[in-house]
């Protein structure tokens, strides 16, 4: 007859959560980064007037997302004539139409620099 041990996976997980609260995370510059790898690629830093941009480093997701919550579907279904904005609107059927139609992204598009540009005004 053999007898297993059974480890207990609660006391592991706990060392290892305890030693990752006590580890401080840094995040690393290129330089670093390259330095480490010389493979890697230098990194081109962003332009001024990509920073200005408001679609700069925004996926189409988030845009989405952010113009749902601030105007709603029925707005977005006004301002942009479409029926996954019409009917039984969902994101994911909102996003692989504005993936394929690049007309409506721009729409969209378009709808998000002005809702960041009011935003920018109020403050």
């Amino acid at each position: 007859m053999e007898i297993r041990r059974i480890k207990k996976k609660g006391s592991e997980d706990n060392k290892k959560s305890a030693k990752a609260e006590k580890a401080v995370l840094k995040a690393k510059t290129n330089e670093e980064l390259n330095a480490q790898n010389p493979t890697r690629k230098n990194r081109r830093q962003a332009t001024e007037a990509e920073l200005n941009d408001p679609l700069h480093g925004v996926k189409l997701a988030q845009i989405l997302e952010r113009l749902v919550d601030h105007y709603g579907w029925e707005y977005l279904a006004y301002r942009v004539n479409i029926r996954c904005f019409k009917y039984n609107p969902n994101m994911k059927s909102s996003l692989g139409f504005l993936r394929k139609f690049s007309w409506a992204r721009e729409h969209v598009e378009d709808l998000y620099v002005n809702m960041v540009k009011e935003e920018r005004e109020e403050e």
